[in-house]
């Protein structure tokens, strides 16, 4: 069975970062090692929460600790997500480091988050961080629209300047980037984007995008999941993202549908297994 260090945020109320990640990725067939970067109330998109960071030094520690009981070796990837301090940014990249040196075939799977100032909130120093130095340590980045811009330095309106903007990236250093949303103004206001690059492959998708009064937090923690998941199972690179818009899919109708907030991942759990509606993926652009 694959293992996945996941080192993300923790949530006690809803679904983001872990404990919008963790699921999934066991409901797929895929054991799960979840460390915590930050321990909160709920999200912070509610605007109110308690709760604080984890110690960097205590994330390395906690590290050392199953690297003394001899297990590192049977980390098969990384993938981290929300990071509470700039300090943990470089623990996640020692981390990484110490995770394949014990398993040199281990990969690190990397959610960018960076924050907006009308939505998630992240510290100072975090983004700045991601941009100079993940590109070259990850395997693989999973930015969202606005994380791609900030990660390449200017905008981005259409999927040809994604794909473009993607394989700039992968001269850095990762063999794939996922863009887990993407804003194309060729696009129907409708559809949902999602793009997955390799320098030999792009595949674009869309599913129907739901007009929540207000956006469900997770989503993107939830498609990461399921795409690390899937790769780690086996799929070639378009399968698991067909797999990862389906199953997505799945989490939010059924969300849409029950008329929720937070997301209902435990009620959507056998369609992210085996979703019920597919979404063809193309071969984007400049592909």
């Amino acid at each position: 069975m694959n293992n996945v260090l996941s080192i993300q945020s923790h949530v006690v109320f809803g679904h983001a970062g872990n404990s919008a990640a963790v699921f999934p990725m066991r409901r797929l067939g895929v054991n799960v090692w979840p460390l915590n970067t930050v321990q909160f109330s709920n999200h912070t998109q509610y605007g109110h929460w308690t709760g604080s960071a984890i110690d960097a030094d205590q994330l390395a520690s906690l590290v050392d600790g199953i690297g003394a009981i001899g297990v590192l070796p049977r980390c098969d990837a990384v993938l981290s997500g929300y990071l509470g301090a700039p300090d943990q940014a470089q623990a996640v990249i020692d981390i990484v480091r110490a995770v394949k040196a014990a398993n040199p075939h281990a990969q690190y799977f990397c959610d960018p988050v960076m924050g907006t100032a009308n939505g998630c909130k992240v510290q100072p120093g975090i983004e700045e961080f991601l941009v100079s130095h993940m590109p070259e340590v990850a395997d693989a980045l999973m930015p969202n629209h606005s994380e791609l811009q900030r990660l390449v330095g200017r905008e981005i309106e259409t999927a040809e300047e994604a794909v473009a903007a993607c394989r700039e990236l992968l001269r850095r250093g990762p063999k794939v980037i996922l863009v887990k949303q993407l804003l194309d103004r060729n696009s129907p206001a409708n559809r949902f984007n999602m793009l997955v690059v390799t320098e030999r492959e792009a595949w674009l998708a869309q599913r129907p995008f739901y007009p929540f009064a207000r956006q469900p937090v997770g989503v993107g923690d939830v498609t990461c999941a399921v795409f690390v998941a899937r790769l780690m199972l086996g799929d070639a690179l378009r399968p698991a993202f067909e797999h990862t818009v389906a199953a997505v899919n799945a989490v939010v109708k059924a969300t849409w549908d029950a008329g929720r907030y937070e997301l209902e991942i435990v009620a959507a759990q056998d369609q992210i297994a085996r979703p019920r509606e597919w979404f063809d993926a193309w071969a984007a652009d400049g592909a």
